[in-house]
């Protein structure tokens, strides 16, 4: 017979390591028709022979539970896109990672990287995005590319849409799609990793195709902290999320005056980048405590640094189809972040990862466009058979050479 302290022990044990995952709520926002995707397309001069529409769908708002990086519970929330079921085919699902947000409300709308999810969703496939944890409906406060909370956070989406998907009736097949963009590129390969090395059971990656993403935090990434940058906005998110994660100094000391005081109110999930970025210098590394910035320049033991050497995502062995999208000009996320993951990469042995340019002229905003095309042509291949993947028709590609020349 147990005792009563073995009894306590394993109820303890039990509530740490076995995290329940469960969908709370899921809410239908609108059923957009076909007819009413096409009009949209026009309105927003899409051209449908590259974006293609061959159904309608459902976008549903998801609350779920996931973890907090102590491993309590909490809610977390995010959108799912969901086709029309059309009787002679199962739909394949992929999961779309959002870039960097600071407002909290997510936007209901087919804007902007909704849209992205709608170019995908309109074509056959079920689209899970989620708002990540701290953002959208969810509890606590986004921890800013922390690889572990992303992909915790994406993975139990995942699961909960597979609850929804048996209530709802909803048909799908063995593809597994990942992408995302921006901070959705670092988020994507954070997920593509958590699922192939703890996961593999469960569900098997078809292709992924991370965009745009700060894979290098350490290297590459690190060199626009200390000179002017046109998005000052991201240090001081990436420094909350780190030291809350990793307890890297005292709150008061993590940045200077008047920036201390500050930065605490204007990233309250009520503004958005840009209005953040009028209160903040130009050059990042100006926000942050002289003693701060002097131990992470001089000491590569520091917590700060050890952090975002975790939060990295170059030194593994991707085994599943992975190609990289980046632009030449690409000043925010600078495109060296992809070279030097695949470079890694093959070095540790990934036979299945390469390169793809989307376009050499192209900042960051637009880059986003040309890459999110250029991974749906490169997904298409996969369900229509292909093993490694194909670029794509000829006509399709020649289309978008066109597009690309003319902006």
């Amino acid at each position: 017979m147990l005792s009563r302290f073995s009894i306590l022990f394993l109820g303890v044990l039990f509530s740490l390591n076995l995290h329940s995952q469960e969908l709370i709520s899921h809410t239908l926002i609108h059923h957009y028709t076909q007819n009413e995707l096409e009009q949209k397309w026009k309105e927003n001069k899409i051209n449908e022979w590259i974006v293609p529409i061959s159904n309608g769908f459902k976008l549903y708002e998801i609350i779920y539970t996931t973890s907090w990086h102590d491993g309590s519970t909490i809610k977390a929330s995010g959108l799912c896109f969901i086709p029309d079921n059309f009787s002679e085919e199962t739909l394949p699902q992929l999961i779309y990672h959002h870039g960097t947000r600071t407002l909290k409300k997510t936007n209901l709308h087919l804007e902007s990287e909704n849209a992205i999810s709608a170019g995908f969703a309109a074509d056959g496939y079920l689209v899970i995005m989620p708002d990540y944890i701290g953002l959208g409906k969810g509890d606590k406060f986004h921890l800013y590319q922390n690889s572990e909370s992303e992909a915790t956070a994406c993975i139990d989406m995942l699961l909960a849409i597979q609850e929804l998907n048996t209530k709802l009736l909803i048909a799908t097949n063995e593809k597994l799609f990942l992408t995302g963009y921006s901070q959705g590129g670092h988020a994507c390969l954070a997920t593509q990793k958590k699922l192939e090395t703890e996961y593999a059971n469960q569900f098997t990656i078809t292709a992924s195709s991370p965009m745009s993403g700060a894979y290098d935090m350490t290297g590459v990434q690190a060199t626009v902290m200390l000179k002017p940058y046109p998005e000052p906005v991201y240090l001081p998110y990436l420094l909350m999320g780190m030291n809350e994660v990793y307890n890297i100094t005292d709150d008061d000391k993590l940045f200077q005056a008047p920036y201390d005081s500050l930065i605490p109110i204007i990233y309250n999930g009520e503004l958005n980048l840009q209005e953040i970025n009028t209160y903040l210098p130009e050059i990042p590394a100006d926000v942050v405590h002289p003693d701060l910035l002097k131990e992470y320049l001089e000491n590569p033991d520091f917590k700060f640094n050890v952090a975002l050497k975790e939060n990295d995502l170059l030194d593994w062995n991707p085994t599943v189809p992975t190609q990289l999208c980046y632009c030449n000009s690409d000043k925010i996320v600078l495109h060296e972040n992809a070279k030097v993951a695949v470079k890694q990469m093959k070095k540790n042995g990934s036979k299945t990862i390469k390169l793809r340019r989307a376009a050499k002229k192209f900042g960051h905003v637009n880059c986003a466009i040309f890459t999110s095309i250029y991974t749906k042509i490169w997904f298409d291949s996969f369900r229509k058979g292909s093993k490694k993947g194909s670029k794509g028709p000829w006509l399709k590609r020649f289309l978008l050479y066109l597009q690309k020349v003319r902006m």
